[in-house]
């Protein structure tokens, strides 16, 4: 989110402008993950990417729902901090060495980016909330709740084979 250029007068101002970054996010997501997938050496890695690709579309779904419920277009606002973590993983994609290692760097990448997405989806719940949107913070725990488990879903996929095979090749 661009500090300094957007007009925050109302605590719904800041809920939009909110909503606005997540959708940035998402949609950027929709364009990286199948990279990310298509990178992945695991095939149970490359079929939980490919699996969130789909929930991600999703998100994109039910932040256009927020949209129609505070009658307004969707609209993205830059998620400076989504392509920075989506660089990122483009380095991890783009590097050379062993696949079960790149594995394990991919992980690392989309883990951040969940993390990422967990404290945005919580936040802007939160503002929902407060602001009397039953809905909207519904549909934004949801995707919280989405955004969690494929976090763990990455996380077992680490810790019970692509961080054992990428440690094993390990080399002096």
């Amino acid at each position: 989110m661009p500090l300094f250029s957007t007009d925050l007068n109302s605590f719904k101002d800041l809920f939009v402008n909110q909503i606005e970054d997540l959708y940035d996010a998402e949609n950027r997501l929709t364009k990286a993950l199948p990279k990310m997938a298509d990178a992945a050496n695991s095939s149970q890695l490359k079929q939980a990417i490919q699996h969130h690709l789909t929930e991600t579309q999703g998100h994109v779904s039910r932040l256009e729902t927020i949209f129609r419920e505070l009658n307004l277009e969707p609209k993205r606002e830059t998620c400076e901090a989504m392509k920075g973590l989506i660089a990122e993983g483009e380095e991890m994609i783009k590097a050379k060495g062993d696949p079960d290692v790149k594995d394990a760097a991919l992980i690392a990448a989309a883990q951040r980016i969940e993390h990422y997405e967990i404290s945005g989806y919580g936040t802007a719940r939160a503002f929902a909330k407060r602001l009397g949107m039953t809905q909207a913070a519904n549909l934004l725990q949801q995707t919280q709740s989405e955004e969690e488990a494929a976090d763990r879903k990455l996380n077992q996929i680490a810790e019970s084979s692509v961080n054992v095979q990428a440690a094993s090749t390990a080399r002096a």
